[in-house]
């Protein structure tokens, strides 16, 4: 297990370099978090450190954004959070998304925990009464 301590929002960038380094091969991440604690501005982070050139926003909407980075390849960033049917994430194909060997970060994926596969990486972001964030990463 990794452990993250984010004091401020200006140490986010030397976080997600410090995540991705641990992540190693590692493509599949599912965050997990109470609403407002950064799983998005994290993610923003972590595609940035990836060298992302697209603009990297929150798929609340459209529950997956597309990015590519010439450094990582293809990315897919979810968010679960309208999801209220599993049929819908069948739906979608997630299974290909799961299959193409493409970096997967999943929000929200308590959501859908019961169709996620055995060795993914769950990623557990929490916030103090300081605003002090903790990212735990386990690698399964």
């Amino acid at each position: 297990m990794c452990e993250i301590i984010v004091n401020d929002i200006s140490e986010l960038r030397s976080a997600a370099k410090k995540f991705l380094e641990y992540a190693g091969d590692t493509k599949i991440f599912a965050f997990y978090g109470e609403m407002g604690v950064g799983k998005t501005t994290f993610l923003k982070e972590l595609c940035r450190e990836m060298e992302v050139e697209d603009e990297i926003t929150s798929p609340t909407f459209a529950i997956v954004n597309e990015y590519y980075s010439k450094k990582y390849g293809q990315i897919f960033h979810f968010d679960f959070y309208r999801i209220d049917d599993l049929r819908e994430v069948y739906d979608m194909g997630f299974e290909e998304y799961l299959e193409s060997g493409a970096y997967i970060f999943m929000e929200w994926s308590e959501k859908i925990d019961d169709i996620l596969p055995d060795g993914i990486t769950k990623v557990i972001i929490t916030q103090d009464d300081k605003q002090v964030r903790t990212i735990k990463m386990e690698i399964n």
